[in-house]
């Protein structure tokens, strides 16, 4: 049986109601693109019977589409990078002490083939688009989306035309042009490259991998959340910490986590926390006020992956705060900045912001009792820091000191004692 057939069926988010797999591509007419996002469902009986520990154990291939009863495609293309996901579980003992938890673990998805966690709803995207001749791929995209897409569909030989706002930095732009993407530069906001790349891709009929409007990308993204308990010998942390942007991460990995347990591959469900920067909180604000739904702030951080203002898949991130008994937490940009230096020098882990917000998030999830010394807890960084050395240079205290070449000038510069 092909696994394809393995998708059973979608649910809206909102209203409830039942989709086909090949009924409709985004998200519900009914309710629209920024409540109408569904869900995927699965054949969980058939998934049961072939997805167990010990097929598990047999598999030798060391990458997401180990999971392949759980993706909604028939397998990974030829023409695919095949190495993506799998990426390290560090144990973080010496972190874990200075805070005061039982244990901390550090998913490190910069290692991932364009160096973000992106890139596992990319890769699913782009074998979903071969599987239906589509010829072009779209995606709007802060930066680091938009340079793994454009990295998959190089290798599948599709065209990319991607819509980025100009602020994007340009180590994330330089990806978009060495894989060949076409980049439009939008003079605005994320959140309105967003909206042209959406109203583009109807208009043209290109496969659109705006993961909050396309539900099988998140499929991608729940992957993670799958190598963590196998890395933990399907021993769950008691909770998860990554940041949150469009809220797209936050709700595939409680997807990931749901299925495993539906499965009964892991006995129990970790607590799911969110970590926005201050200055593009629409989530966190929504979770204090009990809110259903997330409503647009002006959005203003160094953390660009982030940076978002009117979050897309809001729902379905407020529902994996709550269901799972997390919550969202914000961080100043400044202690964004101090938790780079400290990944970097403590655990050795170069992350880009919004990565390091993650960890970020650890000191006022401790100081409000939501974290406990008592609890497992892993952190996802979410992309390299080579994404964005503009922000790396800023998070250090030391800059280079320029010396003339001989011994004087550096014995001076160095302030050191001659023996």
């Amino acid at each position: 049986m092909p696994q394809q057939s393995l998708v059973s069926h979608l649910t809206c988010d909102t209203c409830g109601a039942r989709f086909e797999p090949a009924e409709g591509e985004l998200t519900c007419p009914r309710c629209g693109p920024l409540e109408g996002t569904r869900t995927v469902h699965y054949r969980y009986p058939e998934v049961q019977r072939r997805l167990t520990r010990e097929t598990l154990a047999g598999r030798r291939d060391d990458s997401h589409w180990r999971y392949r009863e759980l993706l909604p495609v028939a397998g990974r293309p030829d023409s695919l990078h095949p190495r993506v996901g799998m990426t390290p579980l560090y144990p973080l003992p010496r972190l874990a002490r200075r805070l005061g938890l039982r244990e901390l673990y550090l998913k490190d998805d910069g290692l991932n083939p364009s160096a973000s966690f992106k890139d596992r709803a990319s890769s699913v995207g782009v074998a979903r688009a071969l599987e239906q001749n589509r010829a072009v791929v779209t995606a709007a995209s802060t930066g680091n989306a938009a340079s793994s897409l454009s990295l998959f569909a190089s290798c599948a030989g599709l065209r990319c035309v991607i819509f980025v706002p100009e602020t994007a930095p340009q180590a994330k732009i330089a990806q978009l042009l060495i894989f060949g993407a076409e980049v439009m530069a939008v003079r605005g906001t994320y959140d309105q490259a967003f909206d042209l790349c959406l109203e583009v891709a109807q208009r043209t009929g290109w496969y659109c991998r705006n993961t909050a409007v396309n539900p099988y990308l998140g499929e991608g993204k729940k992957t993670a959340a799958l190598e963590i308990c196998e890395q933990l010998s399907f021993d769950p942390p008691d909770a998860v910490v990554v940041s949150a942007g469009d809220g797209c991460i936050i709700g595939g990995l409680w997807k990931g986590f749901c299925d495993f347990h539906r499965l009964g591959l892991i006995p129990r469900l970790p607590r799911m926390y969110g970590v926005q920067a201050e200055g593009s909180a629409a989530l966190a604000r929504a979770f204090e006020r009990g809110a259903r739904t997330a409503e647009p702030v002006t959005a203003s951080t160094i953390a660009d992956s982030i940076s978002v203002g009117q979050p897309r898949d809001h729902i379905k991130a407020l529902r994996a705060a709550r269901e799972s008994g997390g919550a969202f937490v914000t961080v100043r940009d400044g202690d964004i900045l101090a938790a780079m230096r400290s990944l970097a020098r403590e655990a050795g882990v170069f992350s880009e912001p919004a990565g390091a917000a993650a960890f970020a998030g650890l000191a006022p999830l401790l100081e409000t009792g939501r974290l406990t010394p008592s609890d497992r807890v892993a952190v996802v960084a979410t992309g390299n820091g080579l994404k964005d050395v503009a922000s790396a240079i800023r998070a250090v205290e030391r800059k280079p000191v320029s010396i003339e070449p001989d011994i004087g000038a550096a014995l001076d510069a160095l302030k050191v004692e001659v023996r």
